[in-house]
């Protein structure tokens, strides 16, 4: 079973007046729906936007895994262990906040920022946080997250190249950019599906394109 979300379904949010715009995929914030709180592990994927100077002043997190992937311009993180870093495009980031964290992050470039970050239930929750960050990620590597019984998967396609979607009970797809076929389905940016015992599947890219997909435990 595949379900197609459109971007123009997302929840907005943000403070436009401070120079962030949020787009949210599940329940979040004030947008509170209780048919759309989480789809496996995933609770969050949200595209944020930061215009120069803009960010996210000290705030917690626990109990969650949250990964980063920056399409455009340059992120500053900060966390209360100690890290300081700058994720650029082909970046991964993941923070697991474990027990307890506390990080900033914020636009501190001259250029516009936006990045999807995507928050994932951890199997266990409490411990240590950890933290890292892979630069440059491979399309032919997929980036494990044992925390939370998930991979991910990240296919950049030119244009009429194909990409399989891992067989798995449960598959979550987000286009980051171009336009991509699924099944008949044909997503943009920000579009995504969630697939459910998924076989056989293909992404057939119209244009270049750039897919994040989430192999995921049922």
């Amino acid at each position: 079973m595949i379900s197609v979300r459109r971007a123009a379904g997302r929840y907005p949010g943000g403070d436009e007046a401070t120079g962030i715009e949020s787009l949210h995929a599940f329940s979040f914030g004030r947008f509170y729906d209780p048919d759309n709180l989480r789809f496996g592990a995933i609770i969050a994927c949200n595209e944020e936007r930061l215009a120069p100077g803009a960010g996210f002043d000290e705030h917690p997190h626990s109990h969650t895994e949250i990964v980063t992937w920056v399409v455009e311009g340059e992120l500053t993180h900060r966390d209360t262990t100690g890290r300081a870093t700058v994720v650029r495009p082909g970046d991964l980031q993941r923070l697991s906040s474990a027990g307890g964290v506390r990080h900033v992050e914020r636009n501190d470039s001259d250029a516009p920022l936006t990045f999807v970050q995507m928050w994932l239930s951890p199997l266990e929750p409490g411990g240590e946080p950890s933290y890292e960050v892979v630069r440059g990620i491979a399309d032919a590597t997929p980036y494990a997250l044992p925390q939370s019984g998930a991979m991910l998967h990240v296919r950049r396609l030119g244009a009429d190249e194909r990409a399989a979607v891992p067989d798995a009970s449960l598959a979550y797809v987000h286009v980051v950019r171009g336009v991509v076929r699924l099944a008949g389905d044909e997503l943009g940016p920000g579009d995504a599906a969630r697939i459910t015992d998924g076989m056989g599947l293909e992404l057939v890219a119209a244009a270049p394109a750039e897919v994040l997909v989430w192999e995921l435990d049922g």
